[in-house]
């Protein structure tokens, strides 16, 4: 067992939810890592002595952060279609086959490749989790594929053959329903830990409540934990069914009523709402009231949704800079959320806060303290911090 000592911490943000201020942050403070997991915080002091030791220089320690909505696993561009809803042209989930045909299309190697170019890329903005759903297959073995490819980055790997109908069962749906809960989640569902559904009435191409109820439940019954995609379009019942089936989360939700509201404080402790602000910029939708959500009691996660059709960016900073900017959260909330609100909707105790026990999943930023996420929205000031080629720089300093 090795131990590494990280000190020179300008800012300690352990987001722990002890404190009124939620970030717990500590001021000369230092932190102890044994192989991956943190083994001691404290006063830089009294810190006791280790293997290897990093000074931070006066930078800001953050929990890294948790992506708990993405569609990494793709091939193809969409970009022309930005450009359209860019001039007026509205997002209904159509653009979705597109990419279901390229991916079809790609082979395993390119798949994989894109993917480590997808993970390195959020690494370096300071995201150590992130969940990964399928859904741009929709068939067995494209849906098989995906999640084993996702599985080689992430434990958390989500089935989403429920993703929208694809175009050869487009008058057929039910025998789609029947494909998604049968054949293909038999074969995919070792793969995952989760099972999703675009619950989505006002799109031609998801899914109404009762199809989405199937399949959740079909998820369910073989163990899988749930997550829906709900309420994005417009009001629907999306975030009732997911708090119905106690789903670990409810993503999107942008076009919520008062009973919508009332449900998910009611189940705060269960149910998780997932927004992802990229989402609205990119799609000219108006942005959820994250305040007014907070302010109800509501369990509010940040994530990034990349994918290539409605948010095709990895970063976490930028997600907590719109956050603020567009749906009323406070720097302090939207760190939270990106954290630890978003390790509560994967069901997840160990990663999204800084503390004894946890695992060092760890974010640096280049700057005095953590307001400067919202202050300098698009500058690159986060990133992982790699221990062990940190430790090895530390050491060879003369």
């Amino acid at each position: 067992m090795s131990s590494t000592l990280i000190t020179g911490i300008g800012e300690l943000v352990t987001c722990d939810g002890t404190s009124s201020d939620l970030l717990g942050i500590r001021s000369n403070a230092a932190l102890v890592v044994e192989d991956d997991t943190i083994a001691w915080i404290g006063a830089a002091a009294e810190a006791p002595a280790a293997d290897a030791k990093i000074d931070v220089g006066g930078r800001v320690i953050i929990p890294g952060f948790v992506d708990s909505h993405s569609h990494l696993v793709f091939a193809g561009d969409r970009a022309a279609e930005f450009a359209a809803r860019m001039t007026g042209e509205p997002y209904d989930g159509g653009g979705i086959g597109v990419t279901v045909a390229a991916t079809r299309a790609a082979s395993d190697d390119e798949l994989t490749r894109l993917l480590a170019g997808r993970i390195a890329e959020l690494r370096a903005l300071g995201t150590t989790t992130v969940e990964i759903k399928s859904g741009y297959g929709l068939t067995v073995a494209d849906e098989v594929r995906a999640l084993t490819i996702a599985r080689q980055f992430t434990p958390e790997a989500t089935f989403l053959g429920g993703h929208v109908v694809p175009a050869e069962y487009a008058h057929d749906r039910a025998a789609y329903v029947d494909l998604v809960t049968g054949p293909m989640l038999e074969a995919a569902g070792p793969y995952a830990r989760w099972i999703d559904v675009f619950c989505e009435p006002h799109s031609p191409h998801a899914f109404d409540a009762d199809e989405a109820r199937q399949i959740l439940k079909a998820g369910a019954a073989i163990g899988l934990g749930l997550r829906v995609h709900g309420n994005q379009l417009g009001p629907g019942p999306g975030v009732q069914l997911a708090v119905e089936l106690a789903a670990a989360s409810v993503d999107h939700c942008t076009f919520l009523d008062d009973a919508d509201v009332d449900v998910l404080a009611d189940a705060a402790d269960t149910t998780v709402a997932t927004l992802l602000p990229g989402v609205e910029f990119c799609t000219h939708s108006p942005y959820p009231d994250a305040a007014r959500l907070l302010a109800a009691g509501v369990s509010i996660a940040l994530a990034s949704d990349c994918n290539p059709g409605t948010c095709y960016s990895s970063s976490m900073p930028w997600v907590i800079s719109l956050a603020v900017r567009e749906m009323g959260m406070t720097p302090a909330q939207a760190l939270f959320a990106a954290t630890a609100g978003s390790a509560k909707s994967l069901r997840r105790t160990d990663i999204g806060q800084l503390t004894v026990g946890n695992r060092a999943d760890l974010a640096v930023l280049d700057a005095p303290t953590y307001l400067h996420l919202a202050y300098r929205p698009g500058v690159p000031i986060a990133h992982v911090l790699d221990l062990a080629i940190s430790s090895q720089r530390a050491s060879a300093r003369p």
